[in-house]
């Protein structure tokens, strides 16, 4: 019995469990104040992944689109960029940073992004708008590799690498934290607050869960501002909670700038939030506050009234973000459960490499497998074909067919989740996340218990 780390047998994907890489960079566009990107593709490349967004927050963001036709697919469209560009200054006189977005479809016919950009720089830029800041910044996310973890990741780092700039000191510590919730977001503010340290959070999206106010319509958007990207490399430190989600950013920093840098451990669950203040402690030098020693033990109490009785030996099922995935997996192990399936679903060659998953290989006592390229069809047909038994499923509202399907219950994590409200309020990582994740897996239990009339005598009050 041991963890074994394959890729998936069957060739094409069906149900797959990602979007593609321009998805991952409107996402980081998105956190990013004064800020519209522009996708240089077919509408459809905004359309859907704005509907995507709007469905997990339920909330509208503004992304613009060069919306190539057929006659730019065969001569080439970089005079959309250039219209775009333009149209898109005119109308938001605020918007001082615009991402050039490249999609599938204009990496295929070739089009310069590059070149346009520069071209803009040193026409239209100097002769219609001389008196504006505006910066253009081209993001390469071809659909056809990758997806859109990739895409975040090389937005995340083309943006920093066009902003950070060497000056004064300015005592900050640069936290990138993926892709994450609002409540996220809050969570590690929170903690980071209750030591006192002051961070630049990249990308800023606490916003996201924006109000209705009686004299505005809603509109959501991140708050991180460009002089926060210029100071990221005037930081004390740099840590990147996730390895695939704005670990390429950390990495240039530290090697452009120097900076003391750490990637990861992701902060759910007790073990990995305790490494995660720790080396914020080792890089601020700021004390664990008695504070945060006090949320630690609630949070243990809480998961200690669900753990042995209700969760221990549960088969789970996990999907989703890589170091989402990978975080909840050890937080399963550490709450003895059984993550007997990991499913990481896209083509990147490099996960068995990761030392998380060479723990889990090196460790694990029961019979475990991690597909690497996977889709949700490879979740489904595994238990269609009796060939996987599960207690519960951890993952994003896409999978949620599978669960119906097979008759076993979920609880949705990751993005995007448009089945259940409000979830994106409530932190995965943290103290905070830990306690919410081990209640709603044994409530999830609880649920499908009454709902099956299954061992219900669990639950009796003596």
């Amino acid at each position: 019995m041991s963890c074994q780390i394959m890729e998936k047998e069957r060739a094409g994907i069906i149900n797959p469990i990602f979007t593609c890489q321009p998805c991952g960079a409107q996402y980081a566009s998105i956190g990013i104040e004064d800020c519209i990107a522009i996708v240089h593709g077919g509408q459809g490349c905004v359309m859907f992944v704005r509907l995507l967004f709007a469905q997990h927050f339920k909330d509208n963001f503004e992304i613009a689109s060069s919306s190539v036709h057929e006659d730019g697919a065969v001569f080439g469209a970089t005079g959309r960029v250039e219209q775009a560009v333009d149209v898109l200054l005119m109308r938001y006189p605020d918007v001082k940073v615009v991402p050039i977005i490249s999609t599938c479809s204009t990496e295929v016919i070739g089009d310069d992004i590059d070149g346009v950009v520069t071209k803009l720089n040193n026409g239209l830029l100097k002769e219609k708008y001389p008196d504006r800041e505006v910066h253009l910044i081209p993001i390469h996310t071809p659909s056809f590799v990758g997806s859109m973890i990739s895409g975040y990741d090389v937005a995340v780092h083309d943006i920093v690498a066009h902003f950070a700039a060497k000056g004064e000191p300015n005592g900050k510590l640069n936290l990138f934290t993926g892709w994450v919730n609002p409540g996220d977001v809050k969570e590690l503010k929170h903690l980071l607050s209750l030591m006192d340290v002051d961070a630049t959070v990249l990308f800023e999206i606490e916003s996201f869960d924006s109000p209705l106010l009686p004299d505005k319509t809603g509109k959501s958007h991140g708050s991180t501002t460009i002089a926060d990207l210029q100071g990221t490399a005037n930081a004390v430190g740099t840590i990147a909670l996730n390895r695939y989600e704005g670990g390429r950013a950390a990495t240039y920093l530290e090697k452009e700038f120097g900076l003391p840098t750490v990637i990861g451990p992701t902060p759910i669950g007790i073990r990995n939030t305790d490494v995660f203040l720790k080396r914020v402690q080792q890089l601020t030098g700021k004390p664990i506050t008695p504070a945060l020693v006090h949320e630690r033990g609630v949070a243990i109490d809480a998961i200690t009234d669900v753990t042995h009785m209700f969760l221990a030996d549960k088969k789970v099922a996990i999907y989703g973000n890589p170091d989402l995935v990978i975080g909840l997996a050890q937080f399963c192990l550490d709450l003895e459960m059984k993550p007997v399936l990991l499913l990481l679903g896209d083509d990147n060659a490099h996960y068995a490499d990761d030392p998380r998953l060479k723990e889990m290989v090196e460790k694990v006592d029961f019979n475990m497998t991690v597909v690497t390229n996977a889709d949700l069809w490879e979740l489904d047909g595994r238990l269609k074909r009796k060939e996987l038994e599960l207690d519960l499923i951890l993952g994003h509202s896409k999978g949620r067919w599978a669960a119906m399907d097979n008759n076993v219950p979920m609880l949705r994590v990751g993005f995007p989740t448009y089945d259940r409200a409000g979830l994106y309020r409530y932190p995965v990582m943290g103290y905070a996340g830990a306690t919410w994740l081990a209640e709603n897996m044994a409530n999830t239990l609880f649920t499908d218990m009454e709902y099956k009339k299954n061992k219900e005598w669990i639950l009796n009050v003596w």
